[in-house]
């Protein structure tokens, strides 16, 4: 059974990273906070060998350059399908 999640505010998305390293995780999320504000992440054990899983919420509708040109330039008609391991 799949609980739906709420879907975040217009001009909001949720990001998961999964890495095999805490470090290789934030490096990341700061990328992600450089182009766009950010809250603050969250992270969790990911699998037993050590991974983590890493969560923050970025707002779209304040992006920084380069992120402003590339939303700008890939606005599309169409949604794209998840993908199959995507819950």
């Amino acid at each position: 059974m799949s609980t739906a999640e709420p879907m975040p505010a217009t001009g909001h998305a949720e990001v998961r990273i999964v890495a095999a390293s805490p470090e290789t995780a934030r490096r990341v999320a700061e990328v992600l906070r450089r182009c766009f504000d950010a809250t603050e992440q969250r992270s969790y054990p990911a699998g037993g060998e050590g991974g983590t899983r890493l969560h923050l919420t970025l707002d779209t509708s304040r992006a920084a350059e380069p992120a402003r040109s590339w939303l700008s330039s890939s606005r599309s008609g169409t949604d794209d399908p998840s993908h199959a391991d995507e819950l």
